[in-house]
């Protein structure tokens, strides 16, 4: 198999440069980058004309405190992840295992609570997924290995260049200032639309703003996350082809950064609105059903790969064009089964999901011990949980998909260039292989 054509844009196989030198040059996608800017502005301008209407004496709440806790929950946010990437940077094959257990766990616990509660068609239900969760820990347990070792690869890339996680952190640093501005603009116009509805008892203008709200904030929380993958994916590629390029804020890091920001953001943000109207439409269809109301949204299973954005990342390609390349790869290897066993996207999850959980305590406290909360709507600890648990969850699950951002960099970049491994890091090649012949050994 050829080498890379192209890995953070400097180094490239002579044979196949000029076939894909307009994967190299120009923007691509730059439509979706001035629809991201476009949103980020709207967001801008709707908080400061009406978010100030919902922190004056004549709202009908006071929602600073909703601003207050934010704050200080995202900071602590912010320490509370980085810890947990260096946990799980330190220990990664344990914390496979932990995911796996605590999942057999939840399950457990979910059925005993539900048969404690009385809720029988509940707790048969806890029973099946006891059993299903058990089922699943047992099945992929042998594979555990080969997950880790794609892990302890990635984590040594990142080592390598060190200096990539202090980009990383500037993604979940956005993240909470942007958190914020959202917030803002939310309550004013919620309170502007509350007021309006209020004797009309109409939800159609509700639901609309919602939908709006739902899709800016899940297009910006999914470009930063992708960002972070894309820088990620630059860095892992040169570390692959290219040790001399390594160091902790090394030409390869920066430049993978520049990049993401430049000329791949348009990609970044294509790939990230797609998978937004999506979650939106979701999101709004729950809102729907907890309102009582009956209404059909269109039922959107279409497949968005998170592999595109590896290619984006290393070669430089249009997101649609880097979508159908890095799937025809794979195709081709063979490789459908590797690119479905992801026990690193667990580790993710039930980290992000923990921090997430502490930091919902955490507004529980401040709820308790502060008057931020004294003049909001009914149930004010569970809106201070919901700010602890989506901050906590989202700025985590930033930071963390600096892993797993690199897992997937490193399952393409061995499906497309394993001779530079094994001729750069012979140990790590030879244990990479080792690991994947025995799960996977059609792959090899």
């Amino acid at each position: 198999m050829a080498g890379p054509v192209m890995v953070a844009g400097d180094h490239i196989a002579p044979e196949q440069e000029s076939n894909n030198a307009a994967a190299r040059t120009g923007c691509k996608d730059p439509i979706f980058a001035v629809i991201f800017y476009i949103n980020v502005l709207a967001i801008i301008v709707v908080a400061g004309t009406y978010g100030k209407d919902a922190f004056e004496g004549t709202s009908t709440y006071d929602y600073t405190g909703f601003v207050y806790a934010a704050v200080v929950i995202s900071c602590l946010s912010l320490v509370l992840a980085g810890v947990a990437l260096l946990i799980v940077m330190k220990i990664p094959e344990t914390m496979i295992k932990i995911s796996l257990i605590f999942v057999v766990i939840l399950a457990g616990i979910s059925m005993i609570m539900a048969f404690a509660t009385g809720s029988i068609v509940g707790g048969v239900l806890g029973v099946v997924f006891f059993l299903l969760s058990m089922w699943y820990a047992k099945a992929v347990w042998p594979r555990i290995p080969f997950a880790a070792v794609n892990m302890t690869t990635a984590i040594a890339a990142i080592r390598a260049n060190f200096g990539v996680t202090l980009f990383a952190y500037l993604f979940p640093i956005l993240g909470v200032l942007w958190t914020i501005v959202w917030v803002i603009a939310f309550t004013g116009v919620m309170e502007v639309t509350y007021s309006d509805n209020a004797d009309s008892n109409s939800s159609g203008a509700t639901y609309g703003y919602l939908f709006l709200f739902f899709v800016s904030m899940f297009f910006t929380q999914q470009v930063l996350q992708n960002s972070v993958q894309v820088t990620i994916s630059g860095v892992v590629g040169t570390w692959w082809v290219a040790p001399e390029d390594n160091g902790c804020c090394s030409a390869a890091v920066c430049n993978s950064f520049i990049r993401t920001i430049t000329t791949s953001f348009g990609s970044i943000c294509f790939g990230s609105l797609l998978v937004a109207i999506i979650r939106a439409l979701e999101a709004l269809a729950r809102q729907a059903r907890e309102n009582g109301d009956a209404g059909i949204l269109a039922c959107i299973a279409e497949y968005f790969n998170k592999w595109a954005f590896v290619y984006v990342g290393i070669y430089g390609y249009a997101y649609i064009e880097a979508g159908k390349n890095v799937i025809q790869m794979f195709k081709n290897r063979g490789w459908d089964a590797v690119i479905a066993d992801d026990l690193v996207g667990n580790v993710v999850v039930l980290t992000s999901f923990v921090t997430g959980l502490f930091m919902g305590a955490i507004g529980v406290v401040l709820e308790k011990s502060t008057d931020w909360f004294s003049d909001v709507p009914e149930d004010a600890p569970i809106y201070a949980f919901l700010i602890g648990l989506i901050l906590g969850w989202s700025i985590t699950a930033i930071l963390l998909s600096t892993i797993s951002s690199g897992v997937n960099a490193v399952i393409v970049m061995f499906a497309d260039a394993p001779g530079e491994l094994e001729r750069n890091y012979p140990e790590i090649s030879r244990n990479m292989r080792e690991k994947w012949s025995q799960i996977h050994p059609e792959a090899m």
